[in-house]
């Protein structure tokens, strides 16, 4: 804007934004006060920050550079609530509660993150207010998504492209505009099973994007009363190609809802069948083993367990005598 003095060029890929009025509307349409966590991913001199800051909200500034870092720092060092990072925004992990992202990253980066944060399921992003470059935002933005990948972002969050950003918005300016993109998650991300069901639809219709999107549905339970609804909601015979954000929005919740219903309503069940009774001599299965055989025991093992002392032992009998039997004497032979 008129009369501020422009900032120094930055990293690569980086536009400062300098309008204040830009800033202050962001943070107001995110919806960020007292209780809220929000990250300024690409922080530089600290504008969005501040305006954070100013909401009550606990805010998390995300810079890689050392000396833009080392700079919020001391800028935000009397304001507890504000806590700066230096560590670059395509590895920093994400919390692991409810946040907001408010930011103007890097242009350069801008499919890296939305990877990062529109890919993951598990990442619980509640509302995100972006400053991107204008092509990166029109492609994001798109009624009908391009591949499988954007129809995973869009199906789950509504991506709405809310205004052009004036390149002298900027310091220094970009090549191009750039604009304003605000995203909020789908009620889709919050039914059990949802985005799974997503991204079995997504990964069938997509194998072959020409073919009929209700072709792809799962069959089972309910099949038909499924494609019945999702030919009602889209038209029949509707390729993946042709779908809108919000149909693969609506078909998701569909399939999701059908499932749940299939899950709900299976019978209980049947009780485990009775064991046959075993045949005469036999023995049932179900019985205990038998218990195996005591080991046979010595005559001084057997004492050992029993407590009672052992009967006393006769001693031995003396040995008889032997007596040689007397020889006969030899007859004579004289008269």
């Amino acid at each position: 804007m008129a009369g501020q003095r422009p900032a120094p060029p930055g990293p690569s890929g980086a536009h400062f934004l300098r309008d204040r009025r830009l800033i202050s509307r962001l943070a107001e349409r995110s919806g960020a006060g007292p209780g809220s966590l929000v990250l300024d991913l690409g922080a530089g001199y600290g504008a969005i920050t501040a305006a954070l800051a100013g909401t009550g909200a606990r805010v998390i500034a995300i810079e890689r550079d050392p000396r833009l870092a080392a700079r919020l720092r001391r800028r935000f060092a009397a304001q507890p609530d504000v806590r700066v990072a230096e560590t670059d925004l395509r590895i920093v992990p994400w919390p692991g509660r409810e946040f907001l992202v408010v930011a103007n990253p890097p242009f350069a980066g801008s499919t890296a993150l939305a990877r990062r944060l529109l890919g993951d399921p598990g990442v619980p992003l509640a509302g995100a207010e972006l400053i991107l470059a204008w092509g990166a935002a029109r492609w994001l933005a798109a009624g009908r998504p391009r591949d499988e990948e954007t129809a995973w972002w869009a199906a789950r969050y509504q991506i709405r492209l809310t205004g052009r950003v004036a390149a002298a918005s900027f310091a220094p300016p970009p090549a191009t505009d750039a604009a304003h993109l605000s995203i909020r998650p789908r009620p889709l991300n919050g039914l059990p099973g949802g985005p799974r069901a997503l991204r079995g639809l997504l990964r069938a219709a997509w194998r072959d994007r020409s073919r009929p999107v209700e072709l792809s549905l799962p069959n089972g339970r309910g099949a038909d009363a499924l494609r019945g609804a999702v030919r009602a909601a889209i038209g029949a015979r509707t390729p993946a190609t042709e779908l809108t954000a919000d149909q693969w929005h609506e078909v998701a919740v569909l399939l999701t809802g059908a499932r749940s219903a299939a899950a709900t309503s299976r019978p209980p069940a049947a009780p485990p069948r009775p064991a046959a009774a075993p045949r005469s001599g036999a023995r049932s299965p179900a019985s205990p083993p038998r218990p195996a055989a005591a080991p046979r025991l010595s005559a001084s093992q057997r004492w050992d367990r029993d407590p009672r002392p052992p009967p006393a032992r006769r001693p031995p009998a003396a040995p008889r005598p032997r007596i040689a039997p007397a020889r006969r004497a030899a007859p004579s032979n004289v008269p």
